[in-house]
């Protein structure tokens, strides 16, 4: 099993005078089945000038988890070999008889290819009416129009995965990615080229489809508490206090073994320490243990405390997905 599951990521983030944490976890391939085909090929994708296949080849194979390629890539210049050895089609939404022909000769377990639908640009002009200042006390504004452009660039491919063993479709859909930058005379920088732009779509585009077949990591915040709930002695006070600098400085077990004091100290009667418990086992990746914390500060909870909800039920949600990514990573 992949020692990533035991290794914490936990970076300090600030929102005002409030305290949060970014936790990473790993979130499962939305495709079940495409984790089973870790051998992959990629085909040239038809009309794809926007090199959309490339990227995709590029993005998958990157996905690393322990410093361990998830996939293992076969050579796009094998795959074309045996297709002109063969005389079959090039490129495009393969068949599957053709995938499974193609695969099972160069040691592919599922095949991709695509199709580009669309990958275009359209400049809009108009006019934005704005406003400066006729002297320095800006007693007196002047109202004046601007002419300005518009680029809306679109990008949409059709997708499909074919399992080579079973000779039947693993994943087929068509992902679509539009974008718009403004830009007026007197405006600072300049607008994307059709290029540059199109790149853009093509980089999420390719990372939506890496997540749908692979697993992948995901950030979000979490709220610290830091106030007490109870009346606390200063010593108590103290140890509080300190456990948060100890977690905002990733030092899980001095942290720890502070709130575990301060558990005693209060008596088992403050939320605040079991909750912030919690929080350092879901930064672990220690799920089971961070819900039973969680579950003994909302116990202790006299009414709703809005971090304790959103903790209890994202626990839930990261137990259930936590499961699902032991089993891809398998």
């Amino acid at each position: 099993m992949y020692k990533y599951l035991l290794i914490p990521l936990l970076l300090l983030a600030m929102n005002g005078c409030s305290q949060k944490i970014v936790v990473r976890a790993i979130e499962p391939a939305e495709v079940d089945r495409a984790t089973l085909t870790r051998k992959i090929s990629v085909a040239d994708f038809t009309y794809d000038d926007v090199g959309l296949a490339n990227k995709i080849e590029t993005t998958l194979l990157n996905q690393k988890f322990d410093n361990k390629n998830y996939f293992t890539l076969i050579s796009r210049r094998d795959f074309n070999k045996i297709i002109a050895e063969q005389r079959l089609q090039s490129s495009g939404l393969i068949e599957s008889s053709t995938a499974v022909q193609v695969g099972s000769l160069i040691g592919a377990e599922a095949i991709i290819s695509g199709h580009v639908a669309d990958a275009s640009s359209r400049d809009t002009h108009y006019y934005e009416e704005r406003s400066s200042c006729v002297d320095k006390k800006c007693k007196e504004k002047v109202v004046y129009s601007v002419s300005c452009v518009r680029r809306s660039v679109s990008l949409s491919a059709d997708i499909r995965m074919v399992d080579v063993a079973k000779g039947d479709i693993i994943y087929a859909d068509t992902l679509t990615r539009g974008s718009k930058w403004n830009h007026c005379r007197g405006d600072y920088g300049s607008l994307p080229t059709e290029g540059s732009a199109l790149q853009i779509l093509v980089e999420d585009i390719a990372v939506d489809f890496a997540r749908k077949i692979t697993p992948h990591y995901r950030y979000f915040e979490v709220f610290l508490l830091e106030k007490p709930d109870i009346s606390y002695s200063n010593e108590a006070e103290r140890l509080l206090e300190s456990s948060v600098e100890y977690i905002k400085q990733s030092r899980y077990d001095k942290a720890e073994r502070l709130l575990i004091e301060l558990v005693d100290l209060t008596e088992q009667k403050s939320y605040v320490p079991f909750y912030n418990l919690g929080v350092i086992k879901e930064a672990q990746a220690d799920y089971k243990e961070a819900k039973k914390y969680y579950e003994m500060s909302d116990n202790l909870a006299k009414e709703p405390v809005k971090e304790i909800d959103r903790a209890y039920l994202r626990i839930q949600d990261l137990i259930s997905k936590n499961a699902r990514v032991k089993n891809q990573l398998q």
